[in-house]
């Protein structure tokens, strides 16, 4: 018997007898239960044989398999093309040889000789209650074995009877979707060669009615940018479980004799405190991370939506001229620096500087930005290629294809370059860092605008990790940005190489909020870029009051997409308010444990609070007309109870938009000192607010 326990989370595990181990309870923490209380804990979780089952109890084990009467999916599958007709390699049925603790980890050994496997299971208890799993199958054989599936898979309790995962689109991800779970398969899979707009994230399942801050909820998240498969399944038996793993097509992974394939993370977390306890959980295992930057994040302004492909050296100076007036620190030039990149047509694959455009090189710009006290980074798309580019046209072999001679459809006029070739890689390689080498770039902006669709993602998917490894490796202190054409990589396999993910690609402060508050889910907001951008936003056509887009982007890796030039002298110095107050709560941004009350779609609140619980600051955003004559009492969760907090409206660019003749009292006044027990049980009455108006809340320990 191994009991694991981290963070008010258990994990035990039954590995007595012949069969495969089996994960007796994962879930709250069962306390410091002796040897004897473990094996009674197993023995009287044994299930009942039915009618027309198998003559022995069946048990969702750590490797379900037929072998072991287990009706669902199999967590491992694979044949041996020499030999296809070879049944213990189709249905393998590794036997137990040994389970080893280590400290806060399991190993689980399993040994097919028929088959000729050797299956390692690993599940790893963090510290702060996040559960890992990990799955080695060896070839032991003397022949190829092609793997069809590799699954993590863990168990969950019957009375978890709602699902929840995310979907979403181009600048419109990481949308909720959530559904009774029923007797089968709920299975989604994702097909971009990277997790895409519409990745399923995280896979929640929890007692009815589960929310932000009530409910008992599991959640797996596979820790993966290719293509992934994620499922929950409960069988007529009752069993239910959760697992993830790689997607492959027949034939994508075959090991030669000798050869071993390590699955990515599937990463698992408990609560019984709703979603805002999983995201507490995830939020410190993530920062937590070897390799995080700690610096403070600087404010960043990103040039992509003020000036497009239309790069002017005088144009960009006066752009970065406003920017350092307002105290921005860190400087991106975006796409079109490169030769003969005027639209998105051309260009990709030859990264240097187009001399057409910069004479000089990106000397002049550079020096004029670090000469103002910011940091310079740049935009690059390593793993692209445009057919209308002179590496494409020298090299026609180093664009991914599944048929050779046979083009794969374009997508925004480009075409995936193989980094699995070895002169594709160090072409790339040696271009980034001659950049890298010539100028002072702390900073990569790190597209990827196309789906892998055209042959197996996993080379690509390795190939970049280590281009990542090796840049960071000789240029110690580079900070990368994961952009997917927006939000089509974001996952915690990206962010052990990467500083941040652009969530998205739409800087509309409404769309933002919803692309936000699920991103939070599992990534930590100091992590996610949020940009002040235009009045009128460029991916949706909708205005919204500079007091929306300044709320909206206080809560993450704060920064600016807007044209500084063209604001008004009142605009500009409600941003300059903006970035002195991003960069005093900056933080409590870092650090902060992120809340959501549980409100209706009209009215979203959502915060962070100090983990000594000494300050937070909220948001109020309302994203339509409320359809109460009197809006709910405003609640403020995770404050401590036994404190008294002063609460004040912090008014970055003028005050909300009130429909209405005599707002409450405390609003009029501007701020009002009440226990957090008060704040969270009784709230504080709003006036009726206008539609998409976005209001700061600061509280303060009196």
């Amino acid at each position: 018997m191994n009991h694991l326990r981290a963070a008010g989370s258990s994990l035990v595990l039954d590995a007595r007898g012949t069969g495969v181990p089996v994960i007796v309870h994962w879930g709250a923490d069962l306390g410091a239960l002796g040897p004897a209380a473990l094996g009674a804990l197993a023995d009287s979780q044994v299930p009942a044989v039915t009618a027309s089952s198998p003559d022995v109890p069946v048990r969702a084990t750590v490797l379900p398999l037929a072998a072991d009467g287990w009706s669902g999916r199999s967590g491992l599958a694979g044949w041996r093309p020499t030999r296809p007709d070879d049944g213990a390699a189709r249905r393998p049925a590794p036997r137990p040889v040994r389970t080893t603790a280590d400290g806060d980890s399991l190993q689980v050994l399993l040994v097919d000789p028929a088959a000729g496997l050797e299956v390692v299971v690993r599940l790893t208890l963090h510290a702060q209650g996040v559960l890992e799993s990990r799955t080695d199958v060896a070839n032991t054989g003397t022949t190829p074995y092609a793997l069809d599936r590799v699954t993590s898979t863990l168990p969950v309790p019957a009375r978890a009877t709602e699902l929840l995962d995310l979907s979403g689109r181009w600048a419109g991800e990481r949308r909720p979707q959530r559904a009774p779970l029923r007797d089968g398969l709920w299975e989604r899979e994702t097909r971009h060669g990277r997790p895409g707009h519409d990745a399923p994230f995280a896979t929640v399942v929890g007692t009815p009615g589960f929310a932000f801050r009530t409910g008992e909820v599991w959640a797996v998240h596979h820790a993966w940018s290719g293509d992934t498969s994620v499922r929950v399944e409960r069988l007529a038996s009752g069993h239910v479980v959760v697992g993830a793993g790689e997607l492959w097509g027949s034939g994508d992974v075959v090991l030669a004799p000798g050869e071993t394939y390590s699955s990515p993370r599937t990463l698992a977390g408990w609560s019984d405190d709703g979603l805002d306890g999983l995201s507490e959980r995830f939020h410190a295992w993530v920062r937590d991370r070897p390799g995080r930057a700690a610096r403070p994040r600087p404010v960043t302004l990103n040039t992509w939506e003020a000036v497009y492909f239309e790069h002017d050296l005088d144009r960009l100076r006066a752009l970065a001229d406003a920017a350092a007036r307002v105290g921005v620190e860190r400087f991106v030039l975006d796409d079109g620096w490169f030769r003969g990149r005027r639209d998105d047509r051309r260009g990709l694959g030859d990264w240097t500087v187009d001399d057409g455009v910069w004479p000089d090189g990106l000397h002049p710009l550079v020096q004029h930005v670090t000469g103002l006290g910011m940091e310079f980074g740049l935009w690059v798309e390593p793993e692209m290629v445009n057919a209308d580019s002179d590496v494409a046209r020298r090299h026609p072999d180093w664009v991914l294809r599944a048929t050779p001679g046979r083009d794969p459809l374009p997508w925004r006029h480009q075409q995936v370059l193989d980094l699995a070739n070895p002169d594709a890689y160090a072409h790339v390689r040696d271009a980034v860092v001659a950049l890298l080498e010539e100028y002072p770039i702390g900073y990569l902006k790190w597209d990827q605008n196309r789906d892998v669709l055209d042959a197996p993602s996993r080379p690509q998917v390795l190939a970049t990790r280590r281009l990542m490894d090796e840049l960071r490796a000789r240029f110690p202190g580079l900070e990368i940005e994961s952009c997917s054409s927006g939000g089509g990589k974001v996952d915690l396999d990206v962010l052990d190489r990467t500083d941040r993910v652009w969530a998205s690609d739409t800087n509309d402060a409404l769309e933002r909020q919803a692309v936000q508050r699920w991103t939070g889910l599992l990534v930590p907001p100091e992590l996610v870029g949020s940009h002040v951008g235009d009045a009128r936003s460029h991916t949706t056509g909708r205005t919204h009051d500079l007091s929306l887009r300044l709320v909206t982007a206080v809560f993450g890796h704060s920064g600016i997409e807007a044209d500084l030039t063209r604001m008004t002298g009142g605009d500009l110095e409600a941003v300059t308010r903006w970035v002195r107050f991003v960069q005093e709560v900056r933080p409590l941004v870092a650090t902060g444990t992120t809340v959501r009350a549980d409100t209706d779609d009209d009215c979203w609140v959502h915060g962070l609070v100090a983990p000594d619980a000494r300050e937070a600051i909220f948001a109020v955003v309302t994203r339509a007309a409320s359809a109460a004559a009197v809006p709910a009492p405003l609640l403020l969760p995770g404050l401590d109870p036994g404190t008294t907090y002063r609460v004040e409206r912090v008014d970055l660019a003028g005050a909300p938009l009130v429909v209405g003749d005599a707002p409450p009292s405390w609003w009029e006044a501007g701020s009002v000192e009440l226990p957090g027990a008060v704040l969270a049980e009784v709230g504080l009455p709003l006036p009726p607010l206008a539609p998409e108006q976005g209001v700061l809340l600061r509280a303060t320990r009196v």
